[in-house]
């Protein structure tokens, strides 16, 4: 019996310590700018290591372990297994571990959270959580907005003039804030709160609105409009809550005729949705859309690779964007590009099985208008909330590629996983006791997620630390330099580090003209190319340095390389201008810095020096005066 009891005990630590660690994921991604940087998703990483941990010793500290198992689990981990599968064969290795790495983490938590934390005292806490977490951000964003501060902690957002929260980008903001917000309505108007629960809630509520307007952000406006006509509609059919549910629309509605003609700021930034001759405004999106149809066509099933869009777009590329994208601004083409139509099919089947769950589920715990009469119930609101507020990020991710900042993605799964939940309120058919076999299969699976997150993660963490150093010390520094060479010792698969000491040595040798210099300048660019063949500016490279050797005709398969990998960048177009003033071809060099400054007609140093002295070169040389000399390119790229 106190053996029993002890076991009981340690089972129940175990179950508070996955809380609090879910609970420090959850709070802390939002927080560290969405833990889109390294480091700050290798804590959340860490700490998802110790979820699975506690996770795995609860399956033997229980005789009898129970696993609530509804069917979007193996969705789950059809796409977990599709992953994995889709890495070993990607081209770029380095960087489909990382996106991999990511896919992993989040569907632990996603089983972690729903056979874990699907009580109502674990889930109703949780949701509350984030909505006044939510409400802090928003108050955040708030003050950037009043003060035009574009400050985030001690980064600055290139998003002026808009709210951004913690977040770098104010539709991240707007993603993480259109998922709260109805959970928070909805736990107002459905659940069995306390008073004093609803006025904070309200309030909470209420400070989310105004941080959803301030981003500025179109996406998150009209899927927040759409998500919440989704909620009063469904609402105004339940006789329990149509009457609060009318009063709040009503002033919702009140509040936007009132103050629509004071707001001329947001009344632009909606003008702005169509152009001047009645074409919808798009930001680019529809530019970066047309590569990604492109590159999917290359492997329609299986995808060009994870998180290689980014690396594939500058073949791709339109004139109109000469920066690089990161993602497609658009997580359904996003999907299907880097996963092909298999990964896009098990994604959909995930969600297809989520809403199926739903629609088991809802008569039984959202009642009929007849039988509601009588009393609220937080099964509802544990059910409408979160879905609603999934729905609004599915909208949105039309337009934005929320599903990739890791914290909203966190967010997201937990929300799927309460949702999914909900079901065991309908039937019983999903719970399952698993006996020894699939308890050590599971706790297998457990170890090797472990063991495989826990190896790149370390390794992450180390390499990060010199390249972090690298970063901080002098351009082309012998510092600079050496933890280039630490960080590629413990990652021999990462191309930007290459093409980093390549380009270190190329300017090096620009300075002191030494052939060695130059020769381990080519065999790190050489390396860069190998590991990442899409890279046209190690191509590039190469031809200036073969160039500046003297090696002109060597130079000449570099520079078509890099124009095949990148026709429409203004970076190439412009040396490829300096490597044509190289074999005093000048009209030559002349068509392509005028195409460099009409592709990037700002910041463009190289063009804008060199332009007009080779207009004056060809000029002298029709009057048969002397022409001056050239400036070099190594004294402009620095």
């Amino acid at each position: 019996m106190r053996r029993q009891m002890n076991r009981e005990s340690l089972d129940r630590g175990c179950e508070r310590g996955i809380l609090g660690l879910v609970f420090t994921i959850l709070v802390f991604g939002p927080l560290a700018t969405g833990a889109v940087r390294t480091p700050d998703f290798l804590a959340i990483q860490t700490l998802t290591l110790g979820v699975m941990v506690l996770w795995g010793l609860r399956l033997w500290l229980v005789e009898r372990p129970r696993l609530l198992w509804p069917p979007i689990c193996w969705a789950v981990l059809a796409f977990s297994a599709y992953a994995l599968g889709r890495y070993l064969t990607a081209d770029l290795e380095y960087v489909a571990r990382g996106e991999v790495a990511r896919v992993l983490v989040y569907a632990f938590l996603f089983l972690a959270i729903l056979n874990n934390l699907h009580r109502q005292e674990h889930l109703q806490p949780l949701l509350l959580t984030m909505v006044f977490l939510g409400m802090g951000i928003a108050f955040y964003a708030d003050f950037q907005f009043a003060t035009k501060s574009s400050k985030v902690w001690s980064f600055t957002s290139p998003y002026q003039g808009r709210g951004t929260g913690t977040f770098i980008s104010a539709n991240n903001l707007g993603g993480f804030l259109e998922m709260l917000l109805p959970v928070a309505l909805v736990w107002l108007l459905v659940s069995r709160a306390k008073p004093l629960t609803r006025i904070f809630v309200a309030y909470a509520a209420l400070v989310i609105i105004s941080g959803i307007i301030v981003t500025m952000s179109r996406g998150t406006w009209i899927a927040t409009t759409i998500t919440l006509a989704f909620l009063f509609a469904v609402l105004l059919f339940h006789r329990t809550y149509r009457l609060p549910s009318v009063i709040l629309l009503m002033l919702m509605i009140g509040a936007c005729v009132f103050l629509s003609p004071r707001a001329t700021l947001f009344k632009a930034r909606l003008q702005k949705l169509a152009t001047a001759d009645g074409k919808l405004d798009d930001d680019a999106r529809f530019d970066l859309w047309r590569p990604a149809l492109q590159l999917w066509r290359e492997n329609p099933w299986w995808g060009i690779g994870p998180n290689h869009f980014d690396y594939r777009f500058r073949a791709l590329r339109p004139e109109t964007i000469q920066l690089q994208p990161d993602r497609v601004h658009n997580d359904y083409l996003n999907t299907l590009t880097d996963w092909g139509a298999a990964g896009a099919g098990l994604v959909a089947a995930a969600w297809v099985l989520l809403f199926a769950g739903v629609c088991r589920t809802w008569r039984r715990v959202s009642g009929t208008a007849a039988d509601l009469g009588s009393r609220q119930s937080n099964k509802f609101a544990l059910l409408l909330g979160p879905l609603l507020g999934l729905t609004a990020l599915l909208l949105h991710s039309f337009v934005d590629f929320n599903f990739h900042i890791p914290a909203n993605a966190i967010l997201a799964i937990t929300l799927m996983a309460v949702v999914s939940s909900c079901q065991r309120f309908s039937t019983e058919k999903h719970w399952k006791a698993p006996k020894l076999p699939a308890k050590l299969l599971l706790t297998l699976l457990l170890v090797l997620g472990l063991a495989g997150l826990g190896w790149q993660g370390q390794r992450s963490a180390r390499e990060h630390h010199w390249l972090s150093l690298a970063e901080h010390a002098p351009d082309g520094s012998l510092t600079q330099m050496a933890a280039l060479e630490k960080a590629f010792a413990i990652e021999p698969r990462n191309s930007n580090t290459a093409g980093a000491l390549g380009e270190n040595l190329r300017r090096q040798f620009w300075d002191d003209e030494a052939e060695s210099t130059a020769a381990r300048a080519l065999d790190w660019l050489s390396l860069t190319r190998k590991l990442n063949p899409y890279d046209g500016y190690a191509s590039l490279r190469s031809g200036l340095c073969l160039d500046r050797l003297g090696r002109k005709e060597e130079s000449v398969p570099f520079y078509r390389e890099a124009l095949r990998l990148d026709p429409n960048g203004y970076f190439t177009a412009a040396y490829l201008g300096w490597h044509y003033v190289q074999l005093r071809d000048y009209a030559a060099a002349r068509t392509c810095f005028e195409r460099s400054r009409r592709l990037s007609w700002q910041n463009n140093q190289i063009a804008d020096s060199y332009l007009p002295l080779v207009t004056e070169k060809l000029m002298m040389a029709a009057t048969n005066t002397t022409p001056d000399v050239l400036v070099e390119p190594g004294q402009l790229s620095r």
